[in-house]
């Protein structure tokens, strides 16, 4: 049996970014998957709206304080990201550290902030039913705010290591910040039924 070689792929990169990523395809699932269990959550929410003849019950609204520094902080963290998606696409390596650094920073402020938010909902989460609501929404925001914030730090530090070197690493970058998109966009949403939904009824 003799073999004859059709096309020569050696040459090829191990890498890609966008849809030539197999982590871009998990990262969207994740997000398909993560952005159901928001889509849940809201129905839940304004079901419990729907059924009453106020969706906090008769509650104290939210502070708006520490949620409107929470979405502050989220809008400026949105400004250098794609930044960074362009610099980790260029391969452009210092800029790629300083944006990751500074993500990094734009990252653990919300999570000082998220710390406030919580007593700022003038309520208990087993009072009832709109309590255990909202900080459930709260408490499923913070978990996505998490592992993003860790994903960074993680891929922060590997960027000043030799692994930095591996140019799969600028794809890692690149899917990072589109979940950091995915995480401001689904605060906006919760921010606006948590905050000023209760306010507008």
């Amino acid at each position: 049996m003799t073999e004859r070689v059709v096309v020569d792929l050696k040459d090829l990169p191990t890498y890609g970014f966008g849809a030539a990523s197999t982590t871009w395809w998990g990262t969207l699932a994740f997000m398909a998957l993560e952005g159901t269990g928001f889509v849940l959550a809201i129905g839940m929410y304004l079901y419990l709206g729907s059924v009453n003849r106020s969706v906090d019950l008769g509650a104290a609204p939210p502070d708006l304080l520490p949620g409107t520094i929470m979405t502050a902080l989220l809008v400026v963290s949105a400004i250098p990201n794609p930044l960074l998606a362009r610099w980790a696409r260029s391969k452009d390596m210092t800029r790629v550290r300083i944006g990751l650094v500074l993500m990094s920073i734009l990252g653990i402020l919300p999570l000082i902030a998220r710390v406030y938010e919580f007593p700022a909902l003038n309520i208990a989460w087993d009072t009832n039913a709109y309590g255990s609501t909202i900080w459930f929404l709260l408490g499923l925001h913070t978990v996505h705010l998490v592992t993003d914030v860790g994903d960074t730090l993680v891929l922060t530090a590997l960027m000043f290591t030799r692994h930095a070197h591996s140019g799969r690493r600028f794809g890692d970058v690149d899917d990072n910040t589109a979940y950091w998109t995915f995480v401001v966009l689904s605060w906006l949403v919760i921010y606006g039924l948590i905050y000023w939904l209760p306010r507008a009824l």
